[in-house]
């Protein structure tokens, strides 16, 4: 994202539930007329209307789900206690068609490479409308497994991929508890043959978890393996950003 580019006015135009702990804000207006074409699966930063820190917007990523010639569709995943999951998620129950946010981005999407013999591609619902994004490109004779955690069955999506391309879900009510699980459900998934692209996108502690397994014990390198933490339970983002910077210079390390 062009850190230079000034923020472009939008305008909330609908609202609805995608599932039950997913709700859709598509947003329209003035500011598509500057808005490249082109972004699924890239990122804006929402500034979030009469909330700021230290004098400043408070500002949240999120992915773009879908866009059309005169809208942008973000999902936001309902984490936390009676569906709320900070100010973001507030915002998104709250927002009224003809409200106006202003947004910055786009920034890149993260897809999967071409190159593969097979895909493994792991997610929660803050990385699903990525996910859905990148399976939707996959040639049709693509072949991997996805697994994606869910908080309820009704949760689960109808996600367009090619039909050699098995989708696993993980039913999880407290998303960010129990990482464990998630780990467990990954290793369970049978290694296939060939080249892998792997492609990973969850909570801090999960995310720690499967470069463990994919980095540490598969031996993918940059090459073969995106992998990245959305979210931190119990942090926002600006706190997880910082948790997430200090975790990747010590990897690296």
């Amino acid at each position: 994202m062009n850190k230079r580019s000034e923020p472009s006015i939008f305008e909330v135009l609908s609202t609805k539930m995608v599932t039950p702990n997913m709700r859709r804000v598509t947003i329209g207006g003035q500011g598509l007329a500057t808005f490249p074409h082109g972004q699924d699966g890239g990122y804006v930063k929402l500034m979030l209307p009469g909330q700021s820190t230290a004098n400043k917007p408070l500002v949240r990523t999120y992915t773009i789900r879908r866009q059309s010639a005169d809208a942008l569709d973000i999902d936001f995943a309902l984490h936390g206690d009676e569906g709320s999951g900070g100010p973001a998620v507030s915002w998104a129950q709250e927002a009224n068609p003809g409200e106006e946010i202003r947004v910055g981005g786009p920034g890149p999407a993260k897809p999967l490479s071409p190159d593969a013999d097979w895909y493994f591609v792991l997610g929660d619902m803050t990385a699903l409308p990525a996910i859905a994004v990148n399976l939707a490109t996959l040639p049709d004779d693509a072949i991997g497994d996805v697994l994606i955690e869910v908080q309820t069955q009704d949760d689960k999506q109808d996600l367009q991929r090619p039909e050699g391309v098995a989708l696993h879900w993980l039913i999880n009510p407290e998303p960010g508890l129990k990482p464990e699980l998630f780990e467990q459900a990954a290793r369970a998934i049978p290694w296939r043959q060939g080249r892998v692209y792997a492609w990973s996108a969850t909570e801090f502690e999960v995310m720690r978890r499967m470069r463990s397994y994919l980095r540490g014990e598969r031996g993918l390198g940059a090459d073969q393996l995106y992998i990245s933490s959305y979210w931190k339970q119990g942090l926002v983002e600006d706190q997880h950003r910082v948790v997430k910077r200090a975790d990747a210079e010590q990897s690296r390390a």
